[in-house]
């Protein structure tokens, strides 16, 4: 997974500023970033703050752990009918 330049926390910091009525190019200026970015992240933590952040992101690492404990446990299910089945 490609790591961004910006955290979490200095995205929250620039989309606040967006709230306060700074203008999105001149964020974007500013920051370095596209405009494209912006909107992206403002669909995809707008409304949240700090905490729901770190929420979010523990439940996708969670998820991360169950995903792969899952494709293990059907990886071992599939070998156990492939020898059960070859007798």
């Amino acid at each position: 997974m490609k790591i961004g330049r910006f955290n979490e926390h200095q995205i929250l910091g620039i989309l606040k500023q967006a709230g306060s009525g700074v203008p999105v190019s001149e964020l974007c200026r500013e920051h370095g970033m596209s405009s494209a970015s912006f909107y992206k992240w403002r669909a995809k933590y707008g409304g949240l703050d700090a905490s729901m952040i770190s929420q979010m992101k523990a439940m996708d690492d969670e998820n991360r752990r169950l995903k792969k404990m899952f494709a293990e446990l059907s990886m071992q299910n599939e070998l156990l009918k492939e020898a059960l089945g070859k007798k």
